[in-house]
């Protein structure tokens, strides 16, 4: 009953005792990992509200009539109902501190006082009390053309005690106070009506769409292709989804001059439990239209809503596996402009985030001033470069490619068997792998130090570069890197830094020769790859730590062709397989606008960038 699906199907069982039903219910949630200090109690009530004949069974009928509109019994079976525009997003929380509920304002009572918590307003009630008429959440969009442009407070009850009103500078009270959806200004519920009506969307209005911007049609205006051709909102059910009685398009974006509305995407299984926070706070601060979880359809129907703007933004919540995927998303949707990406970094290694200086791990910061570094980011370019794997022989099938672009880095080797164990074993026992992930890549790397499974790793390959071979007999190693970025591991730099004065005045199509690699350095947008071996484990967590400056540097160059002769260990961004004897080529693929976060930006009379300032986070 806990898996996706339509909520009736899932009421539509047998007749069961109100007891066994909260005893199989109560096993599921510990084996789950709930916390079930007061749920038991909750069960029985939300059941028992249910039990039209109070006969202490639920037959089927009972299931659906009274199922179905049962609010608090929805959410805590993670059902999705279909959500009307302005009808709260409930979720079950635990309140650490006093607060009321703002139906029957009472406070919510109990050892964990838990209640119910919209995700959009911060609507709170207790969960008998959420089956009862409570004031609307925030609206999304207008439906009247004369609607389009007039910027309106949107007031909702919120917790505003201890801070001032707007218009009387006087503290507000428990339960007395109103806040706006949209620029957060505060009032007493008296001094609503006292003030201007009129809301610039605060310290966010260049970056959030108001609903006085998104304007939803009738389905009457459009011809019936139009009609099954255009993208649907799907991310909550909206009653604007066809076959729902919905007469209604989605929202249409109406652009405002001198903003860049912020597209984001948040992958909720990233960074233990952070991705799911992330996800609630953005869809509290912004639109809600604004914010997709990627678990619920992935990033295409945020490009296709946001596919006519010519001013946006993207910023990608996760770590490097979900930027390659939206930048995949990008390359493939049909946008008038290709919008620039930021990033703000859930995952373990967090590898492109750190290039681009939006730091190692959230940390939970105030996402306001997320929000506001984007808009001190200055835009470059990324190239990403495509990787074609055939088999040496086609009846051999290994695990499937990951993926056939390469944003960060490639390699095979030592590092990539540690990656494949952590994920074999990942996949084994997903629910120990929510935090503490790098001190199983400790365990895993002193295993494979002990072990030592990719030694005399240049008797199993050879590496090419524009025609020309590179020589591996000299030295001993077990890992072979492929780098686009100058980080890798969670914050490797593998190439090395290159004093400038030092660095070549121009770049080759191939460079291997020993000296001329020492005054190489390294750049996301130079069309070229540099490849560096690695001698063992240790040698890797020696440059972690700053012990080593660099690994050893074999080669750069703008195409590569590695063939491998037995199965070896390869990854891909982090994302790993086991891959039989082939033949690999890297070759320049395209390049991709990201955001690079910086304090201040100096320009020449030309506009492009004299210097930056940057700080790094």
């Amino acid at each position: 009953i806990l898996e996706d699906g339509n909520p009736r199907d899932k009421l539509e069982c047998k007749t069961f005792s109100i007891d066994k039903i909260v005893t199989q219910m109560m096993q599921a949630a510990e084996y789950l990992g709930w916390d079930v200090t007061e749920l038991k109690p909750v069960l029985r009530d939300m059941l028992k509200a249910i039990d039209i004949d109070s006969s202490g069974t639920l037959t089927q009928q009972e299931w659906i009539q009274g199922g179905l509109n049962n609010i608090p019994l929805l959410v805590l079976l993670g059902l999705k109902v279909a959500e009307k525009d302005g009808q709260h997003v409930w979720r079950l929380k635990n309140f650490n501190r006093p607060t009321y509920c703002f139906v029957c304002q009472n406070m919510m009572l109990g050892l964990r006082k838990q209640g119910l918590s919209c995700n959009f307003c911060k609507y709170t009630v207790h969960s008998s009390c959420a089956n009862k008429n409570c004031t609307p959440c925030v609206r999304t969009f207008v439906r009247s053309k004369t609607e389009i442009g007039c910027s309106v407070h949107d007031w909702i009850s919120a917790d505003c005690e201890s801070n001032k009103c707007e218009i009387c500078h006087k503290k507000i009270k428990m339960l007395t106070g109103k806040s706006c959806a949209w620029c957060h200004r505060m009032r007493h519920s008296d001094c609503v009506p006292l003030g201007s009506s009129h809301c610039d969307c605060g310290l966010l209005q260049h970056h959030i769409l108001p609903p006085w911007l998104l304007r939803s049609y009738p389905v009457v205006l459009y011809s019936l292709t139009d009609y099954y051709t255009s993208c649907f909102w799907s991310d909550l059910c909206w009653s604007t989804t066809p076959g729902e009685g919905s007469l209604e398009f989605p929202p249409f974006i109406f652009p405002v001059k001198d903003t860049n509305p912020l597209l984001v995407f948040v992958n909720p299984k990233s960074g233990g439990k952070q991705g799911k926070r992330v996800l609630r706070k953005f869809q509290y601060l912004l639109n809600p239209r604004q914010v997709y979880n990627l678990d619920n359809g992935g990033p295409n129907p945020g490009l296709q809503f946001f596919q006519n703007l010519h001013k946006c933004r993207v910023l990608v919540c996760g770590g490097d596996g979900t930027v390659g995927w939206i930048l995949d998303a990008i390359d493939k949707a049909d946008m008038a402009i290709r919008p620039p990406v930021a990033i703000l970094p859930l995952g373990t290694g967090n590898d492109l985030a750190r290039c681009l200086h939006w730091g190692g791990g959230y940390e939970g910061s105030d996402l306001t001033e997320i929000i506001k570094q984007i808009e001190k980011s200055i835009l470059v370019k990324m190239d990403r470069w495509s990787l074609q794997v055939i088999p040496a022989d086609t009846a051999d099938e290994g695990d499937p490619v990951p993926n056939d672009i390469i944003n960060n880095y490639f390699s095979l080797g030592v590092d990539a068997s540690i990656a494949h164990q952590f994920h074999v074993m990942r996949e084994k026992n997903p629910q120990k792998f929510n935090t503490r992930n790098k001190l199983w890549y400790f365990q895993l790397a002193t295993s494979e130090t002990i072990s030592a499974s990719c030694r005399n790793l240049k008797e199993c390959l050879t590496i090419e570069c524009c025609g020309v071979p590179v020589e591996l007999s000299r030295l001993a190693l077990e890992g072979i890197a492929v780098l686009n970025i100058p980080s890798m591991h969670g914050g490797s730099n593998l190439w090395g830094e290159t004093k400038s004065a030092e660095k070549l005045k121009k770049r080759q199509e191939v460079t291997v020769d020993p000296d001329a690699l020492e005054m190489c350095s390294q750049d996301m947008n130079d069309k070229l790859l540099e490849v560096v071996g690695l001698e063992s484990v240790v040698e890797m967590g020696q440059i972690y730590t700053g012990l080593k400056s660099k690994a050893h540097r074999l080669v750069q160059a703008a195409h590569i062709t590695i063939r491998t002769y037995k199965t070896l260990p390869m990854q891909i961004d982090g994302e790993p397989w086991m891959q039989p004897p082939c033949t690999k080529h890297i070759n320049p693929c395209s390049n991709s606008a990201v955001l690079k976060f910086c304090v201040f930006a100096c320009l020449n009379p030309d506009g492009e960038v004299a210097y930056i300032i940057i700080v790094r986070r």
